[in-house]
């Protein structure tokens, strides 16, 4: 049986490095090409040197998930946090609740010629069910959009970019959802995120947007906003630094804006080290939660 159990707050005090309490980090990413995926392995391969770590690509992929904690079970753990590395601490929280077995919801898993291929979404597998682990799993509710570490690194961005901040206006663009309410708690939360750079540099203007891309009708509307904050920055003698709020790389926004003057780097938030300090501060509070659901130490066979 799953332990029920979610980590609701990352404020916890992390556990003692090096304890042997059989705890590993199970990273979920969306996933992309070869470089996208290539260029996340690498941002969090800093961290397999203080516990194991696994990265499920997928968008909530029971079989993806189910392969990760396989391969971390093969290494000894036996408790297991879990982190999305998604730009939304929303993105597929429920849906992940449930394949993990700390929610109701998803079924039992299926007989294994009948997963192969099913519930296919864009190019990426969609399993969903309870995965099938005897593993004690908490769940971190954070999203990058939560992460006060990335202030810094949408502000060291900026910084690196500006040449006179007085004529230059900064466009924080990230891919938004569907739903206009969850829209507006994602554009907060960017504005949040926004502070810091417009206290790094007296930039002319700091605007936060979503792009939208999956639903064409919002996204046109998007992009008329977007590319008429550029084109401004430039009708008015200066010129418009982009920033994306991605995981990685510079995703549609070169098509989005052919044809304008701009600058950017075309780096989403990984590399930077600072997404993997994030990473660790939620494994450490998960580990803590954890540890103090189950304080009983187990036989060597990792039997309860």
């Amino acid at each position: 049986m799953l332990t029920m159990l979610m980590a609701f707050g990352l404020a916890l005090p992390a556990a003692a490095a090096g304890r042997d309490d059989g705890f590993g980090v199970l990273v979920m990413a969306h996933g992309g090409n070869a470089e996208w995926n290539r260029e996340v392995t690498q941002a969090l391969q800093p961290l397999r040197a203080e516990f194991p770590l696994e990265v499920a690509f997928g968008m909530a992929d029971a079989a993806s998930l189910q392969e990760g904690v396989a391969r971390l079970q093969a290494q000894g753990v036996r408790r297991i946090g879990v982190v999305r590395l998604f730009v939304s601490g929303e993105s597929w929280y429920e849906r992940t609740a449930q394949i993990l077995g700390l929610a109701p919801g998803a079924p039992a898993r299926p007989a294994a010629d009948a997963q192969a291929g099913h519930g296919a979404h864009g190019g990426h597998r969609m399993e969903f069910w309870r995965l099938d682990s005897d593993a004690d799993f908490a769940l971190g509710r954070e999203g990058l959009l939560e992460a006060p570490e990335m202030d810094e690194v949408l502000a060291a961005r900026a910084r690196a970019l500006s040449e006179d901040p007085a004529r230059e206006d900064v466009l924080i663009l990230a891919h938004g959802p569907g739903d206009d309410a969850e829209n507006a708690r994602w554009l907060a939360r960017l504005e949040a995120r926004a502070e810091p750079v417009r206290q790094a540099l007296p930039f002319r203007r700091v605007q936060v947007e979503t792009l939208r891309e999956d639903w064409p009708d919002k996204r046109r509307d998007a992009e008329a906003r977007i590319r008429a904050f550029v084109e401004r920055a430039r009708a008015e003698g200066g010129r418009a630094i982009v920033i994306p709020f991605r995981v990685q790389g510079f995703g549609p926004y070169r098509e989005v804006l052919a044809g304008l003057d701009y600058v950017a780097d075309g780096q989403g938030l990984v590399p930077d080290a600072r997404v993997a300090e994030w990473v660790r501060r939620q494994a450490q509070a998960l580990r803590t939660a954890l540890v103090a659901a189950r304080p009983a130490s187990r036989g060597a066979d990792g039997a309860r």
